[in-house]
């Protein structure tokens, strides 16, 4: 592994270490979020469409992008929490609504013509240093000190142990799962941006597949998929991990379809070998 290489692993990898720290915040709580790939295309498509068909300034775009990932997530949170229906389902439901979006706004064609700026974000460098691996950076240190430094952190860490604890010590579980389905949404869109500034351009399946990339960084990264424990730098770690993995398998000239394989046995090795402990630790 040359520098250029573990450069461009690093490059590659940010769009899954962006989703990987927003799903770390959500699991950490003891919520699951399968819609992430969803909420980075309809944010996307949604900016970058305002932009060709009304003609609007591109970093306002982006804003609208950044606005709808958050919203869309909050709502998310809200519908877990008020409406009391389990992460997974939730969830679920809106990854089919913000991919059925996505592909309506763009009318299943890609959204191709955007200012070229735009590609900044994507392949662009910052006093040599690529921007996606800067915005990845960004976006870890955001993560960690949100779990770290901030009552939203405690309280995450309290809901993801034991909810009905929490909410007895006064903890507002709901207005905080609102709170950190909304982080994870932002964090959609910022991995949107990126993606579209690598591609050039946006479509309605954007994202697709990205949720299960996440949720295996997470786990690989030592995040407790059942809540209460874990940390950002390990999800990063796991995300990287992954990079190496795929820039491995491309290399060997293995085919794509394995990849998604892997990333599948990679969840369920690691889920059951994380139950195995859980009970030898509850018999001793």
């Amino acid at each position: 592994l040359t520098v250029s290489n573990l450069l461009n692993i690093a490059r590659q990898s940010a769009v899954s270490i962006v989703l990987a720290v927003g799903m770390t915040l959500v699991i950490i709580s003891g919520g699951i979020d399968l819609s992430v790939g969803s909420l980075l295309g309809l944010s996307t498509c949604t900016g970058c469409f305002l932009v060709m068909a009304l003609g609007i300034n591109l970093w306002l775009g982006i804003l609208i992008a950044l606005g709808v990932g958050t919203s869309m997530g909050a709502v998310n949170g809200l519908v877990i929490a008020k409406g009391r229906i389990p992460d997974f389902i939730a969830t679920l439901g809106m990854m089919s609504v913000a991919r059925g979006l996505a592909l309506l706004v763009t009318g299943g064609l890609p959204v191709a013509g955007l200012p070229s700026q735009i590609t900044w974000f994507g392949i662009g460098n910052l006093y040599k240093i690529p921007v996606p691996i800067i915005l990845a950076a960004l976006v870890s240190l955001a993560g960690w000190m949100i779990l770290g430094y901030t009552k939203l952190g405690r309280c995450n860490y309290a809901i993801g142990g034991n909810k009905e604890a929490a909410r007895n010590a006064g903890i507002n579980v709901d207005m905080c799962k609102i709170k950190i389905y909304a982080i994870m949404g932002f964090f959609c869109a910022i991995a949107g941006l990126i993606e579209t500034g690598r591609i050039y351009s946006a479509n309605g399946l954007m994202g697709e597949g990205l949720e299960l990339e996440a949720i295996a960084a997470v786990v690989i990264g030592g995040t407790n998929l059942f809540g209460g424990a874990g940390g950002v730098f390990g999800s990063v770690i796991g995300a990287l991990i992954m990079g190496v993995l795929s820039n491995g398998l491309h290399l060997l000239n293995v085919s794509a379809f394995w990849h998604r394989y892997i990333v599948g046995l990679i969840i369920i090795i690691v889920v059951v070998i994380d139950q195995l402990r859980r009970r030898k630790v509850l018999k001793e």
